[in-house]
């Protein structure tokens, strides 16, 4: 049986084991494997077949893993809830000051309050919302009042 063929052979199980187990690094090797067989279909030796793994699985290893180990690491971008709804804009609906008031935020009444305890913002005024407490949108004006 020739060299290449056993390369692919190989591949082939790494490329199944890393089906198995998820974990990046048997598919790289494998990716190293494939290499080393297409030197080996090239009519090289078997030296240069291991030199072809070695130098590829380094590269592989030492490059791609690293990107691909921060890419599922990293939580997905999608805010959802309450966070979702920081930084919208609403229209006041009833005067805001530190006592209360109501705005209207993506299509629905909150109740809200000045970030800011000394502002009051006029009905009308377009705010954003710099955070949720509770059921409450601290809301900022985009304009001085």
């Amino acid at each position: 049986m020739q060299a290449w063929i056993i390369w692919l052979i190989v591949a082939a199980g790494l490329g199944i084991a890393e089906l198995l187990t998820l974990t990046v690094d048997l598919g790289l090797l494998a990716v190293a494997a494939l290499a080393a067989g297409l030197v080996g279909a090239v009519g090289l030796g078997v030296g240069m077949q291991f030199v072809a793994f070695a130098a590829t699985a380094v590269l592989t290893l030492g490059i791609i893993r690293p990107v691909v180990r921060r890419h599922l690491r990293r939580p997905p971008a999608l805010r959802t809830g309450a966070a979702a709804l920081i930084g919208a804009e609403a229209v006041v609906l009833a005067e805001v000051s530190k006592h209360g008031g109501r705005v209207r935020l993506v299509g629905e009444e909150w109740t809200a309050r000045p970030y800011d305890s000394t502002l009051v913002i006029p009905e009308g005024a377009t705010v954003d919302v710099f955070a949720i407490d509770g059921a409450t949108a601290l809301v900022h004006p985009r304009e001085s009042p």
